[in-house]
């Protein structure tokens, strides 16, 4: 799956976490996403933890944060009307 596609997971909304983005709509933001990977957790414990996560939802957080550090377009992330 490209980064585009994976990025497409992402959303944000603004009467959800403050306009963090999340994860397709869930209660789950990238932030929270990141900081256990970045603690060492892995994705098989954050998708236990998390039961209505896939494995491409993962990603998608490493995508998003990669464009963020890349300056890249995040054009694909989905925003709340």
């Amino acid at each position: 799956m490209t980064d585009q596609a994976l990025l497409r997971r992402i959303a944000t909304n603004r009467e959800i976490f403050g306009g963090k983005p999340i994860i397709r709509g869930m209660r789950v933001s990238v932030e929270m996403v990141i900081n256990l990977l970045a603690q060492g957790e892995s994705v098989e414990a954050i998708l236990a933890d998390y039961p209505g996560l896939e494995v491409d939802d993962v990603r998608a957080c490493l995508a998003y944060a990669h464009a963020v550090l890349a300056d890249d377009s995040l054009d694909a992330v989905q925003l709340a009307k």
